[in-house]
């Protein structure tokens, strides 16, 4: 590698048909990936899976310094292909519009365990990924249960979502995303850092 070159990085972003979801993606766009980085879009497919077609992908934001390419504002309304899966390939457009020389690869696991986290960690490790990004619903209630159980072991845990299991235990860095409205910014969640408002 030459000199001064900045060295690529692999980060994961766990891909569903959700607004959480695509909040994250565009947090990753905007914030995180560069051009020489690689980009892993990974879907697990548990029992409890969306089936709904993915409506609204990445809205674009007025006056804002990351501009999201019009033709991924449009409703994807009734587009929805067999299994409601279209939304891997929006997602991985919308990379290719936004960094053309990223490399993006999207991977699917289906699991029959409903076990999403410990399916998305064992991914995580298997392609040795720098950073981990998810995005996360947050409420009042598992707000409170993920800072009680932080510190403990979260196995077998119905009070502590995905994002915040994930962010316990992940063995790379590991980065809840909510997005905050289209203008009002991101609220970040790591293991050290949390409720970090980053405006957008």
């Amino acid at each position: 590698m030459e000199a001064g070159t900045p060295q690529s990085r692999k980060v994961m972003v766990i891909a569903d048909p959700t607004r959480e979801s695509a909040g994250a993606l565009q947090y990753a766009l905007s914030h995180v990936l560069l051009e020489e980085d690689e980009l892993v879009l990974l879907h697990v497919d548990t029992p409890n899976s969306w089936k709904n077609p993915f409506i609204t992908f990445l809205r674009k934001p007025s006056n804002s310094q990351y501009t999201t390419p019009a033709s991924l504002s449009s409703s994807s309304e009734g587009a929805a292909a067999p299994g409601g899966e279209d939304f891997l390939e929006e997602m991985k457009q919308a990379c290719e519009v936004a960094k053309p020389k990223l490399r993006v690869h999207v991977e699917k696991v289906h699991t029959e365990s409903g076990n999403k986290a410990a399916i998305i960690l064992s991914q995580s490790t298997a392609h040795e990924v720098d950073l981990l990004i998810i995005g996360q619903r947050r409420s009042l209630s598992n707000a409170i249960l993920g800072y009680r159980r932080a510190g403990g072991s979260l196995r077998g845990s119905k009070g502590v979502d995905t994002a915040e299991y994930l962010i316990q235990n992940s063995k790379c860095n590991c980065v809840g995303v909510q997005r905050k409205g289209q203008n009002a910014g991101y609220l970040l969640n790591t293991k050290t850092y949390r409720n970090f408002w980053l405006l957008a």
